[in-house]
């Protein structure tokens, strides 16, 4: 037998093996899972559809502030005056091409109620403290804010630590906290709107939103795109949600100062994830979590995102479902951990498939072979052609809502630049669908054995879900932030590691994890 024969011959063993009633069941189930996805994101696009819709109405009856409130009466002075004061805490890491826009957004909002800024870095060697301290200084008779160097955390992430010295040292007659992270950017109204629905609700114990990712153009970029949207439909209720994003978080200040349901213990004994850890104990208090339909913040990924430093990112997400506060909430991740590593692989699976269906079809083409072979590669064909339809609706989906947020997102800034989907390439985005779904498990699997995470030069090491280690080295980490770019202020080369090279590392390092950078 020639060469060509053997590969054919293979070709057309697998494509039978595909067509068997098993193959059969994962491709349909493929497309349900596109049809759900579809169903999801059709869904949040109407919430976020009737949300455009009302500011339009408000503004023919005449609002033309419809951007910051829905009743142009809530903007008189008396209203502004008795609005409670609000501390916005930020965790600083670096700095990054998109940090001085972000933080211009957060500091000049149009709430009316006192506000203050709390900017908090780990030592004035982070090139965070020198820029933010700039920028501050330019509005330093504007603005109420304040630059606090935190030091380094023992007891639990660097993030959750910064996050409790800016509860310390906010100001005592402060009613709510919210927690940005430095890469959110804000509309004028968001702080006012997410304070509106708190004053509405007391019940509420904790307010978020989500991103609106706009990639920059490398796979990298798209694949975190695509691993944020199926997450966006959870936070698109316009209301009550089990979803929690930590880069978004308003909260009762008064929670922190007592203690209640243990957010001050629960964080700083061991956090890891100051939104899981949170989410986890809202379930377990049977707390309220709410997502305004306002609450999408444009969120712009550096222009340099290399492949590398996404399954950086995608490293650091899945780590988190290791750590856990109690029995209940370790029995909820491993199911999620379970379900989402199933079908991951259930989503990208049909489309290998598909390629070995339709390689043999253009075989049997080309060459033309008995009709044995053209039975089952006929039938492969039709699973694909149900595939593809499914793909071209989940894709239009994803647009659909894309296309609403970035709408939204301009209503709601009307100041700023405009977004557009112009610069999105549904190709990539079809590409990064499948290679987000199938490194998923990958991730997680590494995650689940290794029980340790290089996080921005810090290498965490959990134990019963809670940290107990903590790991640090001039020499360890990158010398960038994953989404951002932000540069962390480390001194030598930069690193030129591949994502294949990371990959073998983590594969290395599968059972015995070491204290090098993955």
């Amino acid at each position: 037998m020639s060469t060509m024969e053997v590969v054919d011959s293979f070709l057309f063993s697998l494509s039978k093996a595909f067509s068997s009633p098993i193959a059969i069941f994962i491709q349909i189930q493929g497309c349900l899972i596109c049809l759900i996805l579809s169903l999801g994101w059709v869904l949040a696009a109407y919430v976020r559809n009737r949300e455009i819709k009302q500011m339009k109405d408000s503004a023919k009856a005449g609002n033309s502030f419809s951007f910051l409130c829905h009743d142009i009466n809530e903007l008189e002075h008396s209203y502004q005056a008795s609005l409670p004061r609000v501390s916005v805490v930020m965790p600083l890491k670096g700095f990054g091409e998109h940090n001085l826009h972000n933080w211009r957004s957060q500091i000049t909002s149009l709430y009316g109620g006192p506000l203050e800024f709390l900017f908090i870095v780990e030592s004035t060697e982070d090139p965070a403290y020198r820029a933010v301290s700039r920028l501050l200084s330019d509005f330093k008779d504007h603005v109420e804010a304040q630059v606090i160097v935190a030091g380094l955390s023992t007891t639990c992430s660097q993030k959750i630590h910064n996050q409790l010295v800016g509860v310390e040292n906010m100001h005592p007659e402060t009613k709510y906290v919210l927690f940005l992270d430095d890469d959110v950017r804000l509309h004028p109204g968001s702080i006012g709107a997410l304070t509106a629905e708190m004053l509405k609700n007391p019940e509420i114990f904790i307010q978020t939103g989500y991103p609106l990712d706009l990639p920059s153009g490398s796979l990298g970029s798209y694949c975190i795109y695509e691993y944020h949207m199926p997450c966006s439909m959870g936070f698109a209720t316009g209301g009550k949600t089990f979803f929690l994003w930590g880069g978004c978080m308003m909260m009762h200040a008064d929670d922190f100062r007592c203690d209640r349901h243990g957010v001050l213990s629960g964080l700083r004994d061991g956090g890891y994830s100051d939104d899981m850890t949170l989410a986890a104990l809202a379930g377990a208090h049977k707390l309220l979590i709410t997502s305004p339909p306002v609450a999408v913040f444009p969120h712009p990924l550096a222009s340099d995102l290399s492949f590398s430093r996404y399954w950086n990112y995608l490293r650091k997400q899945t780590f988190v479902l290791e750590s856990y506060i109690s029995r209940v909430n370790w029995i909820m991740n491993r199911a999620l951990f379970s379900v989402h590593c199933y079908l991951s692989w259930g989503f990208a699976a049909p489309y290998f498939m598909a390629v070995v269906h339709i390689a043999a079809a253009l075989r049997i083409y080309a060459q033309g072979y008995a009709r044995e072979e053209t039975v089952f590669v006929s039938k492969g064909l039709l699973l694909v052609a149900c595939l593809a339809a499914c793909t071209f609706v989940e894709l239009f989906s994803m647009w659909n809502l894309t296309r609403v947020e970035v709408r939204l997102c301009n209503m709601l800034s009307p100041e700023a630049p405009r977004l557009s989907l112009g610069s999105y390439n549904w190709v990539l985005v079809f590409v990064a669908m499948v290679v987000d779904n199938f490194l998923y498990p990958i991730s997680a699997m590494r995650s689940h054995f290794s029980q340790s995470i290089n996080w921005s030069g810090i290498r965490y090491h959990l134990k019963d879900g809670k940290i107990y280690k903590i790991d640090r080295s001039k020499d360890m980490g990158p010398l960038y932030t994953d989404l951002g770019g932000k540069h962390l202020g480390k001194k030598g080369a930069p690193q030129k590691a591949s994502f294949l090279g990371s990959l073998c590392r983590s594969l290395a390092q599968w059972r015995r994890p070491k204290k090098y950078d993955i």
